[in-house]
């Protein structure tokens, strides 16, 4: 069956922006989509490798933004949009969509914060029914989820990640979003992480040939917290990332220090356990070459995320006798 035929029971998507990031989603749905199925690909420059891709898939395309997905025959038919243009653009992309179509479901993949803040392994089930989805930034999926591994066993009174993806890798977008990506992470740090305060670093790495994405993450916590128990917590973390992108992974042993007075900007003199984990993540290759985990890991999550919220409206639509018993249920 090509990419043109429509395949039943599957949820119609559209994604805005024929970048690097756009064009790898494009390719996972269309070879991984469980439940879901390309309607268009959204661009605004007509050459753009993406939207030639997404025609020789089958694709249907427009080079006219969000007015010229507006006025595909496809349209009408779209359920979820993803958005991986800049946090600006996605602004107005929601305001435009919304006008014509109040409840589509828009997943952004900027770093624009219009709706709440979406790690899927910590708060998916959380926002299944959100109409706009934040996937925060690269470095916010490949390091939450550590910080959260920590504060679910014990207080994290300040986390600090350090993001560092091959410059080849990062795109106008990415390149555009500098300072958003560094306040939208540190946010989502304590909202979503559940740390006290976060801080977030970004580095675009020049070196050649282009290294993986490398992630640091640090966390201080009380005095009585618990380094098993903290590692323990990790390690379940980083196997549950791994459920969804295969090439993240620890890169060395979770390291402890026991610090006295150190002096956070801000903050004050803390003491505590000092924790550091260093990430690494390998990309699948879909689009860019291997060394891109940046994109991989904000594709794949925004995929879970799709996945994950078309599953739920579809048991919502379900009459009470077919709803799948939960796991309680089911052992009831």
């Amino acid at each position: 069956m090509s990419p043109r035929s429509h395949k039943p029971g599957k949820t119609k998507v559209a994604i805005i922006g024929s970048g690097n990031i756009g064009t790898d989603l494009m390719i996972k749905i269309l070879r991984h989509g469980q439940h879901l199925e390309m309607g268009a690909m959204v661009g605004i420059d007509p050459a753009s490798d993406g939207l030639a891709r997404a025609r020789r898939m089958g694709v249907a395309t427009t080079a006219e933004g969000v007015r010229g997905l507006a006025a595909l025959p496809v349209f009408d038919a779209i359920d979820i949009v993803f958005d991986a243009t800049s946090a600006q653009a996605h602004i107005a992309n929601d305001a435009f969509l919304r006008s014509l179509r109040p409840g589509i479901r828009c997943i952004d993949l900027t770093p624009a914060a219009i709706g709440p803040y979406c790690v899927p392994v910590v708060n998916l089930d959380a926002h299944a029914d959100a109409l706009n989805l934040n996937m925060v930034t690269c470095g916010g999926q490949a390091t939450i989820p550590i910080v959260r591994a920590v504060s679910r066993v014990a207080p994290v009174h300040y986390a600090e990640i350090v993001a560092s993806i091959a410059s080849k890798s990062a795109g106008p977008g990415t390149r555009a979003n500098i300072d958003e990506f560094t306040e939208t992470t540190a946010r989502a740090i304590e909202q979503v992480g559940g740390a006290a305060r976060g801080k977030a670093i970004i580095v675009l790495n020049p070196a050649e040939p282009p290294l993986v994405m490398r992630d640091t993450v640090y966390t201080l916590c009380g005095p009585g917290a618990d380094e098993t128990a903290i590692a323990s917590s990790i390690h379940a973390m980083v196997e549950a990332v791994r459920s969804y992108v295969p090439g993240y992974r620890l890169k060395q042993q979770v390291q402890f220090d026991r610090v006295e007075g150190l002096n956070l900007p801000g903050i004050g003199r803390l003491s505590g356990l000092k924790t550091t984990v260093f990430l690494e993540v390998e990309g699948a290759a879909h689009y860019l070459p291997a060394y891109s985990g940046n994109l991989d890991i904000m594709t794949s999550a925004a995929l879970a995320c799709a996945e994950r919220m078309t599953e739920h409206l579809a048991a919502r639509s379900l009459p009470q006798s077919a709803q799948p018993l939960s796991p309680a249920g089911a052992a009831a």
